[in-house]
């Protein structure tokens, strides 16, 4: 199981490195860290195994933040409801190798800014990105899928993604105004 000492910190070199492609068939230990990480992402967002394991709530994990630099990373979105409470999953899966392959010319930020497993420190300012993308990944077995994404999820892949390439989501905010918002940037 995967715990917040499995998870590396910005400036480890590794961070910064492109991930290498994963090839098919998957080796078994890099197949079981992928459902690790995934597995790491849910037990997050318990409340109950969060406070036990001292997780830090994460929505998204890559490879190269446990220390291999591969191109996966996983996802894991509940829906709530009015008050709070967990009423589905949205979106709880692994991405191998994935392409943006399309993306909107209109852009979306979080309204308080992105935070990540890998940075302890707040850090503000909008991260604008791409509203819609289609992304083209290979699931675990290396079948290959195409999926559209919007805003949330959209934001959560591209900042994954993000690290798969060696960015960190602090690249993408404006130094001289962290909260300056062009004209039409969406904020969610």
């Amino acid at each position: 199981m995967l715990t917040m000492k499995d998870i590396i910190k910005e400036g480890h070199p590794t961070l910064r490195l492109k991930a290498k492609k994963v090839t098919f068939p998957m080796d078994p230990s890099l197949k079981q860290k992928a459902m690790e990480m995934l597995e790491f992402l849910k037990n997050s967002q318990d409340k109950e195994k969060a406070e036990k394991y001292g997780l830090r709530p994460g929505v998204g994990l890559a490879a190269p933040q446990i220390n291999i630099s591969k191109q996966i990373f996983a996802m894991h979105i509940y829906q709530f409801d009015d008050e709070g409470n967990i009423s589905g999953e949205e979106m709880s899966q692994i991405f191998v190798n994935p392409v943006i392959t399309r993306h909107s010319v209109q852009e979306v930020a979080l309204s308080e800014g992105e935070g990540c497993l890998s940075v302890d420190r707040e850090v503000e300012g909008y991260v604008p990105r791409p509203q819609r993308i289609t992304l083209k990944y290979q699931d675990l077995e290396g079948n290959e899928h195409s999926l559209k994404l919007r805003n949330y999820q959209a934001v959560v892949a591209q900042h994954e993604i993000d690290h798969l390439h060696g960015i960190m989501f602090y690249d993408h905010i404006n130094e001289q105004a962290p909260w300056y918002a062009k004209e039409d940037l969406h904020l969610i």
